[in-house]
């Protein structure tokens, strides 16, 4: 069993990891990342079948995850480097030159944890599904993940990938959208509504289930296993958690502005006395 308490103290540090960061630079995506923490934590730390010190970009017989908005890219990375995939202070490289850490996730530098270049909204869903067929064709049991934000499910080839996912009856896919209802210009609603979520990716013959509760770690793990329980049913499985954008930091939350946005010094400083040190800073 998780300890639960634990999970939310990492998830404290993470949010620092996050905030100084992109503060380091003056650039990213601190607004997502926030939002995302929970999820991230309680995949790598509790779902996800993984090993840090042994990473393959095959991954046979590993659960394999693919971040599709890749510009939350500050959780990725922090939650990654403080499971042992590479060293915690690496984290103080974010966005620099040479640095393996990007602003969105590449491969050519070879980063433990990342097996695609993400960032170009909507390929993540088709990657994590060729991905899946290739787990079935090698009998290898492994599940894999993907994660997508509410906007980018305004590209077309989210629904192409969702429409082969079904007809291919891709039962070892678990896709998360953030549901936070927010994207770089605004609000969801306002730039391009999406509609009624739900009833889309059933009628596109997926089984979709609902977490309203997406920044409660003990949600997020019971959602997971949810899902977990329905491999092999025959139908993709799609989580729409529902997140706030900017958790954890007042300022942040309840707007779009933080998307993209890095805070000054008196904002981190306002941040960082948010959110506890829980484990060392890098």
């Amino acid at each position: 069993m998780a300890n639960i308490d634990a999970l939310k103290k990492l998830s404290a540090q993470v949010r620092r990891d996050i905030v100084r960061m992109v503060h380091a630079v003056s650039s990213g995506h601190p607004g997502g990342s926030l939002g995302c923490v929970e999820y991230f934590v309680a995949l790598y730390k509790v779902v996800l079948k993984h090993d840090p010190k042994v990473f393959t970009m095959d991954g046979k017989n590993d659960d394999l995850f693919f971040l599709s908005n890749g510009h939350i890219s500050p959780v990725f990375y922090s939650v990654l480097a403080r499971c042992g995939y590479f060293p915690i202070a690496e984290l103080k490289t974010f966005r620099k030159l040479n640095s393996r850490l990007q602003g969105h996730p590449t491969t050519h530098e070879g980063l433990p944890g990342v097996r695609i270049a993400s960032g170009s909204l909507g390929q993540g869903m088709s990657v994590a599904i060729g991905a899946a067929l290739a787990k079935k064709l090698n009998k290898d049991n492994a599940i894999i993940y993907s994660l997508h934000g509410d906007g980018e499910l305004q590209e077309g080839q989210i629904w192409e990938a969702a429409m082969y996912a079904a007809a291919n009856k891709v039962d070892n896919l678990i896709s998360t959208v953030d549901y936070n209802g927010r994207q770089i210009d605004g609000d969801v609603e306002k730039v391009l509504s999406l509609g009624n979520l739900k009833a889309k990716f059933e009628a596109f013959g997926w089984t979709v289930l609902e977490n309203n509760y997406g920044n409660d770690i003990e949600k997020v793990i019971a959602s997971f296993n949810e899902a977990k329980n329905l491999i092999g049913k025959g139908k993709p499985i799609m989580i729409l958690m529902r997140t706030e954008m900017g958790m954890g930091v007042d300022y942040m939350m309840g707007t779009h502005k933080w998307h993209g946005s890095a805070p000054n010094d008196e904002q981190l400083a306002k941040a960082l006395l948010q959110l506890e040190e829980t484990e060392k800073d890098y």
